[in-house]
């Protein structure tokens, strides 16, 4: 199938400058995927402003030297560097100027400043149904599965591409018929306080995207509305462990309001039930430390912490100080927030690492210690810090996670309780 674009993509493509470049990208990725034709999209959510290397930021600045400009509503996910200096980044020349000025490049080009990997939690929430076009693997799951807007997982750079141009390929979860359900993921035998609590759905999340990989799959058995930060939670593991752009979760999520609806009408191909030894072992395999008798930090906010989460955080912490600190991971909207009512300040003294615009795993924050253990109550955390960071995992609930940073050494509470 060859791809046709309109009059007006040819003219724009034929061109020299920056927006005729973001258009050919769009226009060439769609003809390697086989797509017939570009579609409008609504929005984009960059991921592509995270420095990699100096070849990123140059990238971003040739776009910028040529006049382009995005097309539509266009947020960023993390950059390298903590613009609002609530933590430190030990990020050295000359990749550090290199850094600031990718982030700076992607201002000039016409992007938000909004710096977090959760863009709906900032008031980013297209509408149902719509085309976008979103980088950043947690968001564009929790975009097609929460909010039922419908993009593929654009990479680094055809996001901003397809930004500038307003342009995404027609493929993939563009498309009504890729979005049906085809595999079965029964929780029903799990039992309700585990499925009610919080340490469940990282650990689904984590478990459904090793037993899926790409495929699209409804969850059944839930029977007490997770709540967005749980579905984030889900959603972020699932695609960190498989490849996940899309799930379902039968009478939650807006294109499942059933199981049938789910599926299409049509029987599901694959039926997993998932048991209490199923959900041990994904536990398990969360934690990848080698040494468990003392921690050397605790990290949260992967995708970052909401306002709901840093509320649950103060109780938890009950005004007591730290032994190791918690680096909370954030986005600045939720810092405005934070700091109109002095609760920044309060949790700063406590020993809390507030970060901002970044992450532990994505740039150097955390101190330098090969061989060091992490303690996370995030699935994409304990995912990637042991190969981002050095540090082995240890994974727990927010609770097992701020007691062990009182007490300077691992507690855990029973699972589920």
């Amino acid at each position: 199938m060859s791809l046709e674009l309109t009059a007006e993509e040819r003219r724009i493509a034929s061109g020299s400058d920056g927006r005729a470049m973001a258009m050919r990208i769009a226009a060439d990725s769609a003809a390697l995927l086989g797509a017939p034709r570009l579609i409008p999209i609504a929005s984009a959510h960059i991921d592509g402003a995270l420095y990699h290397g100096d070849s990123g930021t140059l990238f971003a600045e040739r776009l910028v030297d040529g006049g382009a400009r995005v097309a539509v509503r266009s947020t960023l996910n993390v950059g390298a560097l903590d613009l609002t200096g609530c933590s430190r980044v030990r990020l050295e020349e000359p990749q550090r100027s290199m850094a600031r000025r990718m982030m700076e490049a992607y201002r000039k080009l016409g992007c938000e400043q909004s710096w977090t990997c959760a863009p709906y939690q900032a008031g980013h929430r297209p509408a149902f149904g719509s085309d976008v076009a979103w980088g950043e693997s947690n968001a564009v799951v929790f975009c097609n599965s929460v909010l039922g807007a419908r993009t593929n997982r654009y990479g680094d750079f055809l996001d901003i591409a397809c930004a500038i141009s307003g342009r995404a390929p027609d493929h993939g979860l563009h498309l009504e018929a890729n979005r049906r359900a085809t595999l079965v993921f029964d929780v029903s035998a799990l039992p309700p306080a585990f499925l009610a609590s919080e340490i469940a759905w990282p650990v689904l999340g984590s478990l459904y995207g090793r037993e899926v990989g790409n495929a699209i799959g409804v969850v059944t058995g839930v029977v007490q509305m997770p709540g967005e930060d749980a579905l984030k939670a889900f959603g972020a593991a699932a695609a960190s462990s498989g490849a996940v752009g899309l799930f379902h979760i039968a009478g939650v999520t807006p294109e499942a309001p059933d199981l049938a609806t789910a599926l299409g009408g049509l029987e599901g191909e694959t039926t997993i039930a998932v048991t209490p030894e199923m959900v041990a072992a994904a536990q398990a395999r969360l934690s990848t430390a080698e040494r468990t008798d003392s921690i050397d930090a605790v990290a949260i906010g992967s995708p970052h912490l909401s306002l709901a989460e840093f509320d649950a955080l103060e109780q938890l912490l009950a005004g007591r100080r730290l032994a190791v600190p918690i680096h909370a991971c954030t986005g600045r909207h939720v810092v405005t927030e934070l700091d109109k009512a002095g609760r920044r300040k309060a949790l700063e003294a406590l020993g809390v690492v507030i970060v901002a615009d970044t992450c532990v795993v994505v740039t150097p924050i955390l101190p330098d210690r090969s061989g060091g253990v992490l303690m996370t109550n995030s699935g994409k955390f304990a995912h990637y810090a042991p190969g981002n960071t050095g540090y082995g995992v240890l994974y727990g609930s927010l609770a097992d996670c701020v007691e062990s940073a009182v007490t300077g050494r691992p507690v855990f509470a029973r699972l589920g309780s």
